[in-house]
Order: structure tokens, then C-alpha cells, then sequence
């Protein structure tokens, strides 16, 4: 770890729960949350350490706390108080308490108390953050009357405003909710962790179709199990306890240069394979030749612990327009350098959205009072 005090010289851009800076160290990013709100000229001790690694998502400086402008060692105080008592990055110095949907001081504690089943409703399970406003896209384009939910894990970025995805697909209505669980933070409701977190989206936030994905920053090690990808078949497990139908978006690419992440990644793989418990959907997008035949020789020697559907669309599902403008790359690939990664997706919403129009929609108390935490509360 290598932390340093610089000074903040431009704010440049600021949205729900984060602000984006320009200091003498380079670009950072504060969490008004956690350290309170920079000002320019101001004096913040930024952690530096994945820009020193050239790390990719999260390769930017991290403001951990603000210091007086005249000697940059005193620190001011970030009081933002909230009303719940359950801690996230807990046992840290930036520990923060929040009102977690479960606690007895939430409004929502009674309904918490007495839901345990999805009732079928569709969850699809990611991968990779970037599959979400795609999967989100892909149901909206079924019926945009359906209500989509996002569920954060803690397996990457723990602050929800991290996501510049997330903020522009509440913008643009593909999303209609959030939730952050476990260690992450910063969502509409929080909670305490996943299978909370899935019930919440159901019944409190009366979503008819829930999207489970980490945040951004994916960590793979090119080991079969050294992959935050494992994560996708556990939320797989979570969705099929609570009686939930479970979808799992594959991780398809024929742009990827590795040769682990060809046709259907290993970490769909081992998710589906060696991690899911409880059988799941799984789409594959339309192929023609090599491609098809790479698919069909992986799924050939597919070997799993439980009996998932494979299904494939027979014609291309992804659509520009669906998105509404919003441009979303993987891995810096596009829709025009890695277009299965893209069908893929869609295929998954696509699926999803086709079931949730057969699904009675949750018996969710839609009387409560909505909770909107927003970081800088």
C-alpha cells in the first residue's frame, strides 16, 4: 500500500455519492461518505497504490481522508451520520454504519421477517459488471414495463457510486432499483448479505426481474478457481434456496486474444460446472460456423454436478436502440469488436424478461415508505 499527501486542483466531475479529482499525484477519486466533500486547494491523503500497478478498473488514486490547507497533517472531521446501526467495511478505519433493509429500526424489518421464497420470479446471475446494463437493455426490450432490479455483491468495487453504469442506467430507466449487500455500499437499500439482498429486491422493492453481478473490477488469476467469476455460481445457489429461477449469463467472446475466455469463458464454466448446486438457464446466442462449432465441442464436454437447461436463440438478439444511448464496453471491446460477448447478454435478458411476463409479480408491500440512502447521507 502507498499512501501519499497531495492537493487537490480541479473537481471534475461529481455525481450521486462520488466525486472524480485532479491532484498533484493525478486523477482520484473521493467518496464524500467516507472523507467528506473535497474542495480545490485542499490537502488529501490519497492512496496510490493500483495506479503505481497499472491495474486497469480501479487504476486511479483513492482519497482517504482530507487534511488542513496550511500543514496537511491534521485531519477534518466527515460527519455524515445514518440511522441504522449495521456496519460495512467493517473493522476498518473507514467502517460506516447503515440502515440495512433487515434491521429492527428499518421499516421494512417486518416484511423481512416474514418473506423466504422469490415465488419464480427471474434472476439473472453475472459474471462481469459490464453484462448488467446489457441484460437490464435486453428485458426492457421484452417489456419495458417490467421492474428490474440490480443486486451488488461485495466480490469487487464496494461503493455502488464507483459504477458510472449503474448511475447512467437509472438515468436512462433501464434499471428501476439497487441494492448493495454484504460489504458494499450504497445502493437504494442495503443489506446484510446476498439472500437478504434477493428477498429485498422481491418483496420490498417489488421488482419483477433481479440482476445479480459484483461491481466493477473483475480479478482472475488464469487458475480455475482464482477468479471472482466463482462468485456468479454461488449467487446461482442463492437464487434456486430461496425459489427464485436462476439464469446464468455466460461469458462468451471469440475477440478475447486468451485462450480461457474463448467461446464460453472458464469462469462460466467453472461456475456452472463445479460451484451451481441447483440447476440453472443458460442462453447461448446465435453462431454460425467455427464459432458454433467451438460452442458445441465446449458444451459436448460439459460436465456438471447438476442438470442446467442449455437453450440457443436462433436468430441475433442484440439491438444498438435497446440500449438508449447508453455505450457500454467490455474490456475496451465494443459491439463491433466483440459481438458475441454482447448477443450473450442479451440473450440472457431476453430469457428472463420471456419469463417474468409468466410470473405473478411479487407480493410486495408496496405501502412501505421507500428508503433512498444515498452516500452523502
Amino acid at each position: 500500500m502507498r499512501l501519499i499527501w497531495t492537493t487537490v486542483t480541479a473537481v471534475t466531475a461529481q455525481r450521486e455519492g462520488v466525486q472524480e479529482l485532479e491532484t498533484g499525484e493525478g486523477p482520484a477519486l473521493s467518496y464524500p461518505a467516507l472523507t467528506g466533500e473535497c474542495a480545490v486547494g485542499e490537502r488529501v491523503l490519497v492512496n496510490t497504490t493500483a495506479r503505481d500497478l497499472t491495474l486497469g478498473t480501479g487504476g486511479v488514486d483513492f482519497v482517504v481522508a482530507r487534511g488542513h490547507a496550511d500543514d496537511g497533517v491534521a485531519f477534518e472531521e466527515a460527519d455524515t451520520p445514518a440511522d441504522g446501526h449495521i456496519m460495512k467495511l467493517r473493522y476498518t478505519p473507514l467502517q460506516r454504519n447503515v440502515l440495512a433493509v433487515e434491521s429492527q429500526e428499518s421499516p421494512y424489518h417486518k416484511v423481512m421477517g416474514q418473506v423466504d421464497s422469490l415465488e419464480g420470479i427471474p434472476v439473472v446471475c453475472c459474471g462481469l459488471h459490464s453484462q448488467v446494463p446489457l441484460v437490464a437493455a435486453a428485458i426492457k426490450q421484452v417489456d419495458s414495463s417490467l421492474r428490474v432490479g440490480y443486486v451488488m455483491t461485495d466480490q469487487a468495487a464496494l461503493p455502488l457510486a464507483f459504477s458510472k453504469l449503474v448511475a447512467q442506467c437509472r438515468d436512462l430507466e433501464l434499471l428501476d432499483a439497487t441494492l448493495t449487500c454484504g460489504q458494499a455500499f450504497g445502493g437504494e437499500l442495503e443489506a446484510i448479505n446476498l439472500y437478504s439482498g434477493l428477498l429485498a429486491s422481491c418483496h420490498v422493492q417489488g421488482c419483477d426481474v433481479v440482476i445479480v453481478s459484483s461491481g466493477p473490477g473483475l480479478a482472475g488469476t488464469g487458475t480455475p478457481f482464482g477468479h471472482t467469476g466463482i462468485a456468479q455460481g454461488e449467487a446461482i445457489n442463492a437464487v434456486g434456496a430461496l425459489g427464485g429461477n436462476p439464469i446464468a449469463c455466460l461469458r462468451m467472446s471469440f475477440a478475447d486474444k486468451r485462450e480461457r475466455h474463448q467461446g464460453i469463458s472458464h469462469h462460466s464454466l467453472v461456475a456452472l460446472e463445479r460451484i451451481a448446486a441447483v440447476p440453472a438457464t443458460a442462453m447461448i446466442p446465435y453462431l454460425e460456423g467455427e464459432q458454433q462449432a467451438r460452442v458445441e465441442a465446449q458444451l459436448e464436454a460439459f460436465r456438471s454436478r447438476v442438470e442446467h437447461y442449455f437453450a440457443q436463440l436462433e436468430q441475433s438478439g442484440f439491438s444498438e436502440e435497446a440500449l438508449r444511448g447508453l455505450q457500454v464496453t467490455t474490456m475496451g471491446r465494443d459491439p463491433a469488436d466483440d459481438p458475441v460477448f454482447f448477443e450473450a447478454a442479451f440473450a440472457a435478458g431476453a430469457a428472463a424478461g420471456g419469463m417474468a411476463r409468466f410470473v405473478e409479480p411479487p407480493s410486495c408491500v408496496k405501502s412501505a415508505p421507500r428508503i433512498d440512502l444515498d452516500l452523502d447521507e
